[in-house]
């Protein structure tokens, strides 16, 4: 048997806490020196070589034509996305935005950053759609605090939303529910904190995703409206 085939065999067979504890494994090994990065087709090469710190990040990202986001001081370039992705962003955040309308959170989409400090690395990601609430945390090109995180998958990142982001985003202390969409299917997962991060899977139009932290009930017929 193939030696990686063995491997996923005997991850599967772990309860999801020990999986866990593998992937914190594997991300904090970083901090040895050996760095175990997600395979990433998504991102156009020809810019990761280059060590950037935040500031010098901040300034190159204000005046780039293309998007990148920036892990422990490389930055990789984003690539483009479909018009069913686009659509699905779009729905989702006017959802959103209408739910909130008027009160102290607020509803950010994907060309707005977020800053995670995971242990001694800077990271910069750009979430599909964010929730923040009141002003601590936000700053002009991103913010700190989300309560809620939005990412719409695709073929080439759902492995990243899945594992390497999903592990990053559940160690910020505001975040309530991380939210992943499938683009292609219907498809939503909630994992919330409440409940330890235990995903919530709907997979048929006619059902209804509860966003528990800012009382919003979404059909998933809204969230694919026009994407299908």
């Amino acid at each position: 048997m193939n030696p990686v085939q063995e491997i996923k065999q005997a991850i599967d067979r772990l309860s999801p806490a020990e999986r866990y504890d593998i992937a914190m494994w594997i991300l904090e090994s970083r901090e040895s020196g050996d760095h175990v990065a997600e395979p990433a087709p998504a991102y156009n090469t020809g810019l990761e070589n280059r060590h950037l710190s935040v500031e010098d990040y901040l300034d190159f990202e204000s005046g780039a034509s293309t998007r990148h986001e920036y892990i422990a001081g490389e930055i990789f370039a984003m690539a483009g996305v479909s018009a069913a992705h686009n659509l699905i962003v779009g729905n989702v955040y006017r959802a959103f935005a209408n739910r909130l309308h008027g009160g102290p959170c607020r509803t950010f989409i994907s060309d707005f950053k977020v800053r995670l400090k995971i242990n001694m690395d800077e990271i910069f990601y750009y979430p599909d759609v964010m929730v923040a609430c009141g002003r601590e945390g936000l700053e002009k090109y991103f913010l700190r605090n989300p309560k809620v995180i939005i990412e719409v998958l695709s073929p080439s990142t759902e492995g990243t939303d899945r594992r390497e982001k999903f592990i990053h985003y559940r160690r910020v202390p505001t975040l309530e529910e991380y939210i992943l969409i499938g683009q292609d299917r219907p498809e939503v997962t909630i994992h919330r904190r409440s409940t330890e991060w235990t995903p919530t899977v709907l997979t048929a139009l006619e059902a209804v995703a509860e966003i528990q932290s800012i009382e919003l009930s979404l059909p998933l017929a809204h969230v694919y409206d026009g994407a299908l």
